[in-house]
């Protein structure tokens, strides 16, 4: 597991996500911890570093 930060696409506040980089793609829906609204977060790893993360408004 890793920790990541990024912004989040409505009140551009920093939050975290821990992320397990064992698997290669993953995808989630999560709500900011500050404003609340769903965020899509899609996640690339490969040999156990993150390779990108995309952060969507829903």
């Amino acid at each position: 597991m890793e920790e990541h930060f990024f912004q989040c696409p409505y009140c551009w506040e920093q939050i975290s996500m821990l992320f397990d980089l064992s698997i290669s793609h993953q995808t989630y829906i999560e709500d900011c911890e500050v404003c609340c609204n769903p965020i899509e977060i899609i996640v690339y790893s490969k040999k156990n570093s993150i390779k990108l993360i995309i952060v969507n408004k829903i």
